[in-house]
């Protein structure tokens, strides 16, 4: 019995048969079964089963095999109790068409990064080693194996490693489960320990200090915007003016925009949703802010007559956005915020950090870790407590001197009582 698996293509469901010709050479075969994918899994399954029993490599004439792939209609083969050997597909091809067909049940932003992880990192790995599922399974170490060339030669942190990790495994798990593989070996090595995560937060001053560093600046309203109200990069770039209520003194935040690399392009991708149900989340639109919106405001009204015909309005409705009307992209948010540090002599934080140091501020001033968690928008409470609430040293030194005075009066009874 051949070896083979299903794939997604165009809404149907596709049987690919991978098999060896008469001179050792991999070829496969694509078979359309007609399925719709919705509803109709088993139904493909036992079509895929009916297939690798049925399917004689013997009986590709020499046209087909040179294609290398072809595509028949399901029902052509003929049945026969003739098996040929059980051979195993690629690792590399496998995972691969694994990519493919998971493209449409996940977010784009997640494929996009599955397929940079799949795609540059994986396979340019296990390719030269030219091995198949089998040999996975047989022999787990060369999956341990990568980790480690990952952790000790590319210097990668664990964390990265466990989403690599993480690809191989659901990869291994269908093939698992459509009969392929009979364990999943991801199952069967060590994943790395994830790191502990350490945020870095700039203190009051230094954040005044931020303030001047950017004022006129490009980049002086997402600096602000994530320093005050600790919000994440996708939610800067994605505030629209219909999210600000100057009446109610409200800004509310419920747009997200992120990019990602997908088929070798970089697109920029807009959501009318925020991370999670807790990111939805309305804040008080304090009245420096209030005025930096309204200048913002007269700004873009002047640009846009000064441009005329020139000036962009595909994106009327964003608040962040360069002279001539264009949406600010997420990554030069990330890269321009990093260049002024380093230009300036500034003390490196990621922008995302400006998220911690508001944290960190609302922690130093009293604020309760739930409150916190509501003006950030976590959906866990513990995010916020292990993540963002690192005690400053002043009150390290207080609860140190709480403990002193307690130690002194202990010594004071002993000697009273002596």
């Amino acid at each position: 019995m051949v070896a083979g698996h299903l794939r997604i293509q165009n809404g149907y469901y596709q049987m690919i048969l991978s098999y060896k010709d008469e001179n050792g050479k991999r070829k496969t075969k694509s078979i359309s079964t007609g399925l719709e994918v919705k509803g109709n899994k088993r139904n493909a399954e036992r079509m895929l089963t009916a297939a690798r029993q049925s399917f004689l490599p013997e009986s590709c004439d020499d046209k087909e095999e040179s294609a290398g792939e072809e595509t028949v209609v399901a029902g052509n083969a003929e049945n026969t109790s003739k098996e040929t050997g059980d051979e195993s597909p690629p690792f590399c091809d496998f995972i691969l068409e694994w990519l493919e067909m998971v493209k449409r049940s996940i977010e784009l932003t997640t494929y996009g990064s599955y397929e940079q992880t799949v795609k540059h990192c994986i396979v340019p790995y296990f390719e030269p080693k030219h091995l198949t599922l089998k040999d996975l399974e047989n022999n787990p170490n060369v999956i341990q194996d990568y980790y480690q060339y990952e952790i000790l030669e590319k210097k990668l942190t664990t964390n990265t490693v466990i989403h690599r990790h993480a690809n191989i495994r659901k990869c291994l798990q269908y093939a698992y489960q459509i009969g392929l593989i009979n364990s999943n070996p991801a199952d069967r090595v060590e994943r790395p320990k994830k790191n502990t995560f350490s945020g870095s937060a700039y203190s009051e001053d230094e954040l005044q200090e931020l303030f001047r560093l950017f004022r006129g600046d490009p980049l002086e309203f997402a600096v602000i915007t994530a320093s005050f109200y600790g919000l994440r990069r996708s939610e800067v770039v994605g505030l629209k003016w219909n999210c600000i209520d100057f009446d109610a003194g409200t800004i509310t935040i419920r747009h997200i925009v992120t990019q990602a690399t997908v088929n070798g392009k970089f697109i920029t991708i807009a959501k009318d949703r925020a991370k999670n149900k807790s990111s939805l989340r309305t804040l008080p639109l304090v009245a420096p802010f209030r005025e930096i919106l309204l200048r913002i405001q007269e700004e873009q009204a002047e640009q846009r007559r000064v441009c005329g015909k020139s000036y962009c309005t595909e994106y009327l409705e964003y608040i962040y956005l360069d002279p001539v009307g264009k949406l600010i992209r997420p990554d030069f948010v990330t890269q321009h915020f990093s260049l002024m540090l380093d230009k300036n002599d500034f003390r490196k934080i990621r922008f995302h950090d400006l998220r911690h140091s508001c944290a960190s501020l609302l922690f130093s001033h009293g604020v309760s870790l739930k409150e916190i968690q509501e003006w950030l928008g976590h959906s866990n409470i513990s995010t916020t407590a292990n993540i963002y609430t690192h005690m400053d040293f002043n009150k390290k030194l207080s609860s140190a001197n709480a403990i002193i005075g307690l130690l002194g009066k202990e010594k004071e009874s002993t000697s009273a009582a002596n």
